[in-house]
C-alpha cells in the first residue's frame, strides 16, 4: 500500500518537473525553431577538492566508473524508481546486460562499416552519454 502510493507520488512529481522543464511560451524558443528546454546552471562546490592522481585513459580499466560520481540526468528518476521496486542487484544486473547488449551492437555497426579501429571510441563515448543522461546512477 505504502509502495504503490510513493510509486504514484514519484510519478506525478516527474511529470510535474518534466513540464516546468518546458518553456510554453513561444518567445522563449530559438529563433530557427530550436529547443525550448530551460535549465538551470550547475552549483558550484565551496570544498575544496582532493588532489586527483591521473590513470592512464585506454584500454578496459577505462571504462568502468572506478568509484566516481554518476551525474544526475533526464533518466536518473526512472533508474532510481527501478532501483527501489527491483532492488539493486536485479538493476545492475539488467543493465549489465543492456549495456553488454549495446556494446555488441556497437562492434557489429563497426565491422560491418569497416571501422572496428573506433569501437573502443564509441563504447566510451556511450558510457560519457549515459552518465550524462543519468542512467549511471
Amino acid at each position: 500500500m505504502i509502495r504503490k502510493v510513493f510509486l504514484q507520488l514519484l510519478l506525478v512529481l516527474v511529470t510535474v518537473s518534466s513540464v516546468r522543464g518546458f518553456a510554453s511560451s513561444a518567445a522563449l524558443s530559438g529563433v530557427n525553431g530550436g529547443s525550448t528546454f530551460v535549465t538551470a546552471p550547475a552549483r558550484m562546490s565551496t570544498v575544496a577538492a582532493p588532489p586527483s592522481i591521473e590513470y592512464s585513459k585506454s584500454g578496459v580499466a577505462s571504462l568502468h566508473m572506478g568509484g566516481k560520481q554518476a551525474k544526475f540526468g533526464v533518466f536518473s528518476i526512472p533508474v532510481y524508481v527501478a532501483k527501489f521496486v527491483l532492488g539493486t542487484k536485479k538493476l545492475n544486473s539488467i543493465r549489465g546486460k543492456a549495456i553488454s547488449l549495446h556494446s555488441q551492437a556497437i562492434g557489429d555497426f563497426c565491422k560491418w562499416s569497416g571501422a572496428y579501429h573506433l569501437r573502443t571510441r564509441l563504447i566510451k563515448l556511450a558510457k560519457t552519454n549515459g552518465d550524462t543522461l543519468g542512467f549511471l546512477v
